[in-house]
């Protein structure tokens, strides 16, 4: 028997996006700061955060929330504009509770200063960090991965005669995946993991740096790309420009390959693969490797749209606009019940009717994590009088879980981990259905810089797995 799914995520999330600013020019650093953060916005939308350094001094505006309401006119003016540091941070949290704590920047103080830190990933040896700095003392305010990475750097720079060489220490401590972005009182870090799970790079504007989890933000706020941070490099950023340190870099690199399905924004390159195009080529290969005869293709909003365009392209079935999506309801929420996420998710999609009626209508998605929002999809669009719906999935069936920040829940929530794909098809509803096969998933992203994970697809991970998992039972949980 298949267990509800009611009140699990229905996409796959990003836990999410970092930046920084190192400011050689005059621009107001708070509004530039929120303005790169709007562009990361997908990354993330339960929390935001920036944190403003001058003079050596951290100011921080940070909460629950969007972007847009944490970062009002009001709360940016008790910020210096003339900052010369910024980091900043939006997050989504694969716990099922928020943590008003946990929030990001992260900013300490300590013996050497203080820092502000911003993290993307998940360190897979968290449990046994936290309890080896709980047990020489260390006090935590949240459950946030950034809070032990954080304390990590500060004892180490006690060690170390600089700051750069405590970062690098660090590296040696953390397993996982990990993009961050940390300020010292005077520098501006990048660091991504060995591994290089999750993307981060370099972007210059006029004589300032810029550092984001994604090249769309630099071409936002009008710059120009540089290049990726390699897996296992630390750029420290001053007014002198960039100095990189290789740290560490493991035999076998891991970019998650669902940044090109799904995470990432279209219009960025993640190392040297340009999203849109990755996606568009992924629809080509569904069409090669699970053809069908229709009338029309459709995607399913957003990154489904792309897809679909290559498949249609590749089939010369007409492509069609058959959903239109209501931008302002926002993701479904992650804790509420059938009825009320079946509302709005009627309410986020609405079908063209004259697009699909009588038509035979392929759709593509990018995923399918327990089924309900596919068969929702279907329901829509035979009760606007589709004459034959086949679902055609832009990614291979999702039957392991994600141990390295995608929010993924563990193998026995995955609708593909208990069905065929046959038995999924009657489950939605759909008249046929098919996935793109692990061989096409790697294709769309040939001439990425580095090796590629798809351990949520094939149980074949290429970095330490978690030993032991960590519950607090003392955290202060704000239900989602």
């Amino acid at each position: 028997m298949i267990k509800s799914y009611d009140n699990l995520p229905h996409k796959p999330h990003d836990e999410c996006g970092v930046f920084g600013f190192y400011n050689n020019d005059n621009f107001d650093l708070p509004a530039l700061t929120r303005d790169a953060l709007y562009g990361l916005q997908h990354r993330g939308q339960e929390s935001a955060g920036l944190t403003i350094i001058k003079d050596g001094e951290p100011y921080t505006v940070k909460d629950l929330g969007i972007v847009s309401n944490v970062m009002t006119d009001k709360a940016l003016s008790k910020l210096p504009r003339d900052g010369k540091i910024s980091v900043g941070h939006v997050r989504y949290t694969t716990l099922d509770y928020l943590e008003r704590a946990a929030t990001q920047p992260l900013v300490m103080r300590y013996i050497e200063g203080s820092l502000a830190l911003a993290h993307n990933g998940s360190i897979t040896n968290f449990a046994e960090i936290r309890s080896e700095l709980e047990k020489g003392g260390s006090i935590f305010q949240s459950n946030s991965h950034a809070e032990i990475i954080g304390y990590k750097i500060a004892t180490n720079r006690i060690e170390k005669d600089n700051f750069m060489e405590a970062v690098q220490r660090t590296m040696d401590d953390l397993k996982g995946a990990y993009s961050m972005v940390i300020s010292s009182p005077s520098k501006l870090y990048g660091v991504r993991d060995p591994h290089g799970f999750k993307p981060l790079c370099l972007g210059k504007i006029q004589n300032s740096y810029i550092i984001a989890s994604e090249s769309c933000v630099i071409d936002t706020l009008g710059g120009e790309f540089i290049r990726d941070v390699e897996p296992g490099e630390v750029v420290a950023i001053d007014e002198n420009g960039i100095t990189s340190y290789h740290s560490m870099t493991e035999k076998i690199t891991s970019l998650c390959l669902f940044e090109y399905v799904y995470l990432a924004r279209p219009d960025s390159v993640i190392d040297g693969v340009n999203v849109n195009e990755a996606r568009q080529k992924a629809g080509r290969i569904l069409f090669e490797e699970n053809p069908i005869d229709a009338d029309i293709v459709c995607g399913v909003p957003d990154s489904g749209l792309d897809a679909a365009q290559g498949y249609a392209e590749a089939s010369g079935i007409t492509y069609a606009t058959a959903f239109i999506k209501n931008k302002y309801i926002g993701r479904t929420s992650d804790g509420v019940g059938n009825d009320k996420k079946q509302k709005l998710l009627r309410m986020r999609l609405n079908v063209i009717r004259n697009i699909v009626d009588g038509k035979r209508v392929v759709i593509i998605d990018d995923s399918i994590i327990h089924g309900n929002t596919s068969a929702h999809i279907v329901k829509l669009l035979k009760e606007a009088g589709a004459k034959e719906v086949h679902m055609r999935i832009s990614s291979p069936e999702f039957v392991y879980p994600c141990y390295f920040g995608v929010d993924l829940p563990d193998e026995n929530n995955l609708i593909s981990n208990k069905l065929s794909v046959d038995e999924l098809r009657d489950k939605i509803g759909a008249d046929s259905l098919s996935f793109l096969s692990i061989e096409g998933l790697h294709k769309i992203a040939e001439g990425c810089k580095i090796r590629l994970c798809d351990g949520c697809f094939s149980g074949i991970y290429y970095a330490d797995l978690p030993k032991i998992i960590y519950e607090d039972k003392f955290a202060n949980k704000i239900k989602k």
